[in-house]
């Protein structure tokens, strides 16, 4: 088993490092002051958001489904209750948890993250990622993202996913394979299709890397993603890691569309 976040981020660290570490964020703080990601205010520590954006974002938490982590109306009163969704058609992964609820507030800063360049929030949404992970990154072996196709790839040249995977992996000290799944075939956009479609849509697109089945083989992997909408893309990638040899797979994602339903 792995250890604490803590313990395999920074058990290895030499002490003379570990003497400096302090030192030298506060001197890179008052320097280079963190700033609100929203309002672009300074802020202490690593909250990211200032008193006055925070209540703007909806963070995810329990009680929510064991399985997909969709949250709760209300507390069932058990910690290993499923929501209906789950009950009537099991997902293809284990379990699946997200950051944020996605509405009008985070919406702006995930496409900004994905399609504008604001890459340098990455380590921010990898600490959030890995906190919401919680236990699940406990149990993984490595951290691995959605991929991109190679051409949107190369218009939009960088994945945003991979770049929370890498966060993610940091944080919790874990191996990072950005390029454990490939995309073999470049899907439409999923942006309008029903939830059904979207699954045709992805349905073969996905495929583990030959070099890497010997690495995976016996692993539980932690699958990275901006957005979960309905599912559809983090199944299917989890349907052929498991044909590949691998032991478990979880999911963890920014965001999470929250739509009323049963259960």
């Amino acid at each position: 088993m792995h250890g604490t976040i803590g313990e395999r981020g920074f058990g290895g660290r030499a002490p003379w490092r570990a003497r400096l570490a302090v030192p030298l964020r506060r001197l890179f703080d008052s320097l280079l002051p963190a700033r609100c990601l929203e309002c672009g205010c300074v802020v202490l520590g690593d909250t990211a958001l200032c008193p006055s954006c925070w209540p703007h974002y909806d963070f995810l938490a329990d009680p929510q489904c064991r399985c997909c982590g969709f949250p709760f109306a209300w507390d069932p009163g058990a910690a290993d209750s499923l929501c209906a969704a789950c009950i009537a058609r099991p997902p293809a992964y284990d379990r699946a948890r997200a950051v944020l609820a996605y509405d009008a507030a985070i919406r702006p800063l995930i496409l900004d993250f994905k399609h504008g360049d604001r890459t340098a929030a990455a380590p921010v949404f990898g600490r959030w990622l890995a906190r919401a992970a919680g236990e699940l990154l406990g149990d993984a072996d490595l951290v691995a993202p959605v991929p991109l196709h190679r051409d949107r790839l190369f218009s939009r040249r960088y994945n945003q996913s991979a770049l929370l995977a890498l966060a993610v992996g940091a944080v919790a000290g874990l191996p990072v394979l950005a390029d454990l799944v490939e995309r073999r075939r470049r899907t439409p956009s999923q942006g309008h299709l029903s939830p059904d479609a979207r699954r045709r849509n992805v349905r073969g697109a996905f495929a583990v890397r030959r070099e890497h089945r010997d690495a995976l083989a016996g692993r539980r992997v932690l699958l990275v993603d901006d957005v979960f909408t309905t599912g559809a893309t983090v199944e299917e990638c989890a349907r052929v890691l498991r044909r590949a040899g691998a032991a478990g797979i979880d999911v963890v994602t920014l965001a999470r569309v929250v739509r009323p339903r049963g259960g």
